[in-house]
């Protein structure tokens, strides 16, 4: 690999630790990170691409000829920095969540802010049909932030159809896979798998690695099936009607700011093993509220459930990190976009 080929896949993992990190929080979207940073396009057209006749091109051209045609190159850059930003962050992520959740939230309402305007700006021609598409996918999206989580299910087979669901998601901008998970009540279930496993190898308890790691098995083999079907449609969609399909993925995101919006009030909460170490809170259903609202509606709550939500608004901390969010965005905007690989 010569120096040039290195700053590649080094440019193209560093995009998947971004996915991967976002894939992580229930609220935000791998997808919009592949879409900012000028990849987005280029996973669908090889995703879509995988086909059974790349095996006849290793069978008549050889190795290198199918490793092209496939774009492999770019995939495993990419996934490389996925895995290592998911097995990394996983824990540091949950922590933050149930730690610092405001400041996460709005580090990421900030994100998805600056998003809305530069997936918007790629759209050549703005018309009723393409504001049309905007609406569509504000309201589609905003639908399904207000839908109340599942309880959990640990079944494999649950698992793998959880997967090829929510990589569907995970793969368009606005659309949490994560949240989506939640949705199917599978969330928890799949984050304490990688955190599990992680820790299990960690203490050589090898039944721990051997159930976790089928779990994470099952789950990946769902996401590879969803995402390979899935990919085929968005990508034919982005070559018939790239304004409307654009549009209707800038609806997406502006519909995905009611489930990131950092101040909430918990209307019904979920407690998942109480008394333990592990002990977490699962919001089923949520109530967007001021940030002057806030500390008066998480005293009230752990008052009432004994727990310990952060009773501060943190209004300008906030702030700064949802500006923050923003800047990251319009530098990667100015950065540039990666040429295709070859």
């Amino acid at each position: 690999m010569d120096k040039k080929d290195k700053k590649n896949f080094l440019g193209i993992a560093l995009r998947g630790i971004g996915m991967g990190a976002a894939d992580v929080v229930p609220g935000v979207s791998g997808g919009t990170i592949a879409f900012i940073t000028g990849i987005y396009e280029e996973l669908l057209e090889t995703i879509s691409g995988l086909k059974l006749g790349l095996l006849k091109t290793w069978k008549k051209e050889g190795f290198k000829a199918m490793w092209r045609e496939g774009n492999f190159s770019f995939l495993l850059a990419l996934f490389t920095g996925i895995i290592i930003s998911i097995a990394s962050l996983s824990i540091l992520i949950k922590h933050l969540l149930a730690t610092y959740p405001i400041h996460l939230w709005a580090f990421f309402f900030g994100l998805i802010i600056a998003s809305v305007w530069l997936v918007g700006k790629s759209v050549k021609q703005w018309n009723v049909k393409n504001i049309l598409g905007v609406v569509i996918g504000t309201v589609a999206a905003y639908f399904i932030t207000t839908i109340s989580p599942s309880q959990e299910s640990n079944h494999l087979f649950y698992i793998f159809v959880c997967g090829s669901i929510a990589i569907c998601a995970m793969i368009l901008p606005g659309i949490s896979g994560s949240f989506i998970l939640l949705l199917l009540g599978a969330y928890t279930t799949v984050l304490g798998a990688v955190s599990g496993l992680i820790e299990a190898l960690k203490a050589s308890n090898w039944d721990l690695v051997f159930s976790n790691g089928i779990m994470l098995c099952v789950f990946i083999l769902g996401c590879l099936v969803g995402l390979i079907s899935f990919s085929r449609i968005l990508n034919w969609l982005f070559k018939k009607a790239h304004d409307f399909t654009v549009a209707i993925l800038t609806g997406f995101l502006i519909g995905s700011l009611n489930k990131i919006w950092p101040w909430k009030r918990i209307i019904e909460p979920h407690f998942k093993h109480l008394g333990e170490p592990n002990e977490a809170l699962v919001p089923l259903v949520e109530q967007n509220i001021s940030p002057s609202s806030y500390p008066e509606a998480a005293s009230t709550f752990n008052a009432k459930y004994d727990w310990t939500l952060p009773e501060e608004h943190f209004l300008w901390a906030s702030i700064a990190l949802a500006l923050f969010g923003i800047v990251i965005i319009i530098v990667l905007d100015k950065v540039g976009k990666p040429k295709k690989s070859a």
